[in-house]
């Protein structure tokens, strides 16, 4: 059965009548609202929608710290591989986030810069990554980030595989 436009259109123009007269509820306008990826239960957000209302934070991109203070401080052996560094990382950010009144739930956008490990083939290894990354988000935590990961030739130190930055909301 085929309906018009005017059967279409009119129901969506009624339901925009009350926010048109400033009588939209201002709670649910306020609320961060973390999108999920039908049918997935990957620990990642599809998209997050943060309201004029709520402050958002820019945290710088982080790196990881020394692991092993005996070797030399540009090798991978001073910091790790993929996982220990990813896991040095996400607790310099929980660190920076509770310094400012924030913690890991507010986190709404995440960018993840991988380097391609020497003992992966030169791939990065998301694996390793994930493992740290799901000690933070998914299973009790429901707040998901949308997040990128990427793979970069180097970062400024080469013993560094891992860097992230993150973008937090709070109302």
């Amino acid at each position: 059965m085929k309906k018009s436009l005017a059967t279409l259109l009119i129901p969506a123009a009624l339901a925009l009548l009350p926010a048109a007269a400033g009588a939209a509820p201002k709670a649910a306008a306020a609320d961060i609202v973390r999108h999920k990826i039908p049918g997935s239960d990957f620990p990642i957000a599809l998209a997050v929608t943060v309201p004029a209302t709520a402050t958002i934070h820019f945290v710088s991109g982080q790196v990881p710290a020394i692991a092993d203070s005996s070797a030399a401080p540009d090798s991978l052996a001073a910091f790790g591989d993929t996982k220990t560094q990813s896991e040095s990382v996400l607790k310099k950010i929980k660190e920076v986030l509770e310094g400012m009144k924030l913690d890991m739930s507010d986190v709404v956008k995440m960018t993840v810069y991988l380097v391609g490990d020497p003992a992966k083939g030169g791939k990065a290894d998301t694996k390793g990554f994930m493992e740290a990354y799901t000690q933070h988000f998914g299973g009790a935590q429901t707040k998901l980030p949308a997040r990128a990961v990427v793979q970069v030739a180097a970062l400024s130190n080469p013993g560094w595989l891992v860097e992230i930055e993150v973008v937090a909301a709070k109302k």
